[in-house]
């Protein structure tokens, strides 16, 4: 299952069918860099957050766990609220980086021994190829950040997409549990300021400029792990997990650098709650649109026990035939996709302008996907839903417009209290 619009390259010892490895000038085992120094942070106008989020009831969910990829030492916590606690950690993180604050409001490049500044810009600019080559909406809308932000995000997308493809890509079938192990420890070494090669360079030093955490990179990863042994959900619960273990963490991700308006009243766990609902409302759209590519590959990404209840089956899945029953199991899920995509809008207006326009376009173009599974009378096993060109199109102004909407000063549900 690809990741909510990240498609990915292959980084380990397998081949590179998509070249995101061409530009490689291995140099020792940092290919050049020098080791990052740890150091606190620097960015720009660095307000980040979202609400405090709420439980049916009225609650507020308590911290149970912030290591949800470790599924050692289960207990009964929903899925919601575990993930959840992820959101308060970077959120806290975040919020003790601003309150320690020194730096200046200009992001200043380390001092790079000679070379090696060089081939730090080639490797973002190599980023920024492959952002504009595999996903041309959003690479538009990144232009208008401001260029830290933009070459920070154009490293993120390029690790997802490299991650991804190690279970999605030409060559899935030779990954193993231990390759991922290698690439999370390739993850941890960047962190580190320890970069293998030339994009894991451009990502070690957005880490080391930005309040990014490596959470939410390593449950990406568990996401992967659970494509190679897991193929079919017994509940909601457990979709929701996923989901936000291979397009949730994007949008934690993200949300530091893109920042959040110095005019918002959002409390930074709600922004990064919002951004999160994006992230699974997108991999739900994806879930919904690739049914029948799902099923040919053996997997079946939808609730069983939802299934169950509208007296379906995985073999009505397999068999690939749209009756009343599966149009009205359809509906349902749609509207739950429908609602995370409510969810997430509240929050996009928050962020900082200048990184607005990329996040509106993706978050209006993923939702027509819904739309078009209506269109097509809900088969998904032999359409593909997908946006025309002219619609595309069409959208990328309506998406300018919201983004020049300022965030609220009234009362909403992203409000501090």
């Amino acid at each position: 299952m690809a990741v909510a619009f990240l498609g990915v390259v292959l980084p380990l010892d397998t081949s590179n069918p998509l070249g995101i490895n061409d530009h490689l000038r291995p140099v020792g085992s940092m290919c050049g860099f020098r080791r990052l120094e740890q150091r606190k942070p620097r960015w720009v106008h660095a307000k980040y957050a979202s609400v405090d989020f709420k439980a049916g009831n009225g609650r507020k969910f308590e911290v149970v766990s912030s290591l949800i990829a470790n599924p050692a030492g289960e207990v009964s916590v929903s899925s919601e609220q575990r993930v959840y606690d992820v959101v308060l950690k970077q959120a806290a993180l975040v919020k003790e980086q601003l309150k320690s604050k020194t730096a200046p409001d200009v992001v200043r490049p380390d001092i790079a021994v000679p070379g090696t500044l060089e081939m730090l810009n080639e490797a973002y600019d190599r980023c920024g190829e492959i952002c504009a080559e595999y996903a041309k909406t959003f690479y538009l809308g990144t232009l208008l950040m401001t260029p830290e932000r933009q070459r920070a995000i154009w490293a993120i997308y390029v690790w997802c997409r490299r991650t991804d493809e190690l279970v999605d890509g030409p060559n899935a079938s030779h990954i193993t549990p231990s390759a991922l192990d290698r690439w999370e420890k390739r993850l941890e070494d960047l962190f580190d300021g320890r970069p293998y090669d030339m994009l894991d360079g451009a990502l070690a030093d957005t880490v080391s400029r930005f309040p990014v955490d490596i959470q939410p990179f390593r449950d990406m990863i568990e996401g992967m792990r659970l494509d190679l042994r897991k193929s079919r959900y017994q509940s909601f619960d457990e979709l929701y997990l996923y989901c936000y273990y291979v397009a949730g963490t994007v949008g934690l991700m993200s949300v530091p650098i893109m920042g959040i308006d110095p005019e918002s009243q959002a409390s930074t766990e709600s922004v990064y709650n919002a951004a999160l609902a994006l992230g699974i409302a997108n991999q739900l759209t994806n879930i919904l649109r690739d049914v029948g590519e799902d099923a040919g590959r053996g997997r079946i990404y939808l609730p069983r026990d939802e299934l169950a209840q509208a007296g379906l089956s995985d073999d009505d899945v397999f068999a690939g035939k749209v009756t009343d029953r599966w149009r009205n199991f359809m509906k349902s899920q749609i509207k739950r996709a429908r609602m995370f995509f409510d969810q997430a809008e509240e929050g996009v207006t928050e962020l900082n302008q200048a990184s607005r326009w990329p996040v509106w376009a993706s978050l209006l173009l993923y939702r027509q996907i819904l739309d078009e599974i209506e269109a097509n009378d809900y088969d998904n096993f032999t359409k593909r839903a997908y946006v025309s060109k002219v619609k595309k199109i069409l959208a990328l102004p309506v998406a300018y417009g919201r983004s020049l909407i300022r965030p609220s000063r009234i009362h909403s549900s992203l409000t501090k209290v």
